[in-house]
């Protein structure tokens, strides 16, 4: 009886008006159940690299776990990882912080700099939590949209154009999910041009695919070096290493910003998991051969997609990095959770309508699975697109 009375007094709270799980998780936990039930289903939904954590990864932590390597951590990161994330980025450790997932450096950046109002520029399509974050943090997500005819990238006029007295954040996100789309440098250097003209507009480059890319690739820092000073450049162990579970991102940026940020995390989880960090250690200063190789395998993968996605009619640009693809739906069923659903109930295949990244009439498949999966997928869209004509 008492928990039915506290059910009914509960009350949400206005900033999760409209905030709800990602339909990406809704998803990916839907086609899981559907597993558990026996259905047949293959699950394209999820940005998770299907290859294992490296060994000598593993033994990093085992080896941490033992020597005792278990006490809260320091706040902002463990001095050795932020050493030396800050030797591979050329900057000092004060200008590190380590977080529990580069999803929570960005939540942490919104929640130290947003006052209510604040205003955050990002292109759309965007990766789902974006929007989501910036109204957490009591901002106002200004989307932006970059279809496929430009690339899915801002422009510099669009991007003039938006911003205003209350415009405190440029969100880029290099590569992107769900698109694949990586700005050039020059691209970037005429997004910087805009930027010099305004001086109150911060940018987070958000680079966690930076080691997923097919094509030359700059950060954001490098290609305007001049702004590094209001900067914030995110990136972690998730995507690159198959280090998804461990929880460990970074972010790179002037001090005072680290600072703010480290007073955020303080009151939120302190510092990231001990063990994990030593994890993350070994991934970034031990062998990186195995980058390449699984690049390697990723753009096998990408091109195996895009030709079958175009065959079956499924208007399907080449993404230039990441792990995504993001077609444009059949002209026979054109809004994309519609079609969505059809795949999954007819076909068992489980992907995410466009609509959750900003921009319906799309669809994001990842492949980040292993051939035989993907395959397997690809020949059921196949199917369940020839049945619509």
């Amino acid at each position: 009886m008492s928990r039915e009375i506290a059910a009914d007094s509960f009350r949400r709270a206005d900033r999760l008006r409209g905030i709800e799980l990602s339909e990406i998780v809704q998803i990916s936990e839907q086609a899981a159940r559907l597993k558990a039930q026996g259905v047949d289903v293959v699950a394209l939904s999820t940005g998770e690299p299907d290859f294992p954590t490296p060994e000598h990864v593993v033994e990093a932590a085992h080896k941490a776990a033992l020597a005792g390597q278990t006490r809260y951590p320091a706040t902002a990161g463990a001095p050795d990882l932020r050493a030396a994330i800050a030797v591979g980025a050329s900057v000092q450790p004060e200008n590190v912080i380590v977080s529990t997932g580069a999803k929570q450096v960005l939540s942490g950046a919104l929640m130290a700099t947003l006052d209510p109002g604040d205003e955050v520029i990002t292109a759309a399509p965007f990766w789902t939590s974006y929007a989501d974050m910036v109204r957490l943090s009591g901002g106002i997500p200004v989307v932006l949209d970059c279809p496929v005819s430009q690339g899915f990238k801002l422009t510099p006029a669009q991007l003039e154009a938006a911003i205003t007295p209350r415009t405190r954040w440029l969100l880029l996100n290099t590569p992107s999910n769900p698109t694949g789309a990586v700005y050039t440098e020059s691209e970037m250097q005429a997004l910087g041009r805009v930027l010099d003209r305004h001086p109150n507009v911060w940018v987070i480059s958000d680079e966690i695919y930076q080691h997923l890319t097919y094509v030359p690739f700059t950060p954001f820092v490098q290609a305007v070096p001049h702004l590094a000073d209001r900067v914030l450049t995110v990136n972690g162990v998730s995507k690159a290493y198959s280090m998804t579970g461990w929880r460990i991102g970074w972010g790179i940026g002037p001090s005072p910003l680290i600072k703010a940020m480290t007073a955020v995390q303080g009151q939120i989880t302190s510092g990231a998991c001990s063990i994990a960090q030593a994890a993350a250690l070994a991934a970034i200063t031990g062998p990186q051969t195995l980058l390449g190789e699984r690049l390697q395998a990723m753009r096998a993968r990408r091109d195996l997609v895009v030709a079958r996605l175009n065959a079956a009619g499924l208007e399907c640009a080449v993404p230039d990095g990441a792990f995504y693809v993001f077609p444009k739906t059949p002209a026979e069923m054109p809004v994309d959770h519609e079609f969505c659903r059809y795949l999954l109930d007819e076909v068992g295949v489980a992907l995410v309508p466009g609509r959750a990244f900003g921009m319906p009439g799309h669809l994001r498949l990842s492949f980040a699975y292993g051939t035989e999966s993907l395959q397997e997928g690809l020949r059921h869209i196949s199917v369940a697109t020839a049945r619509l004509k």
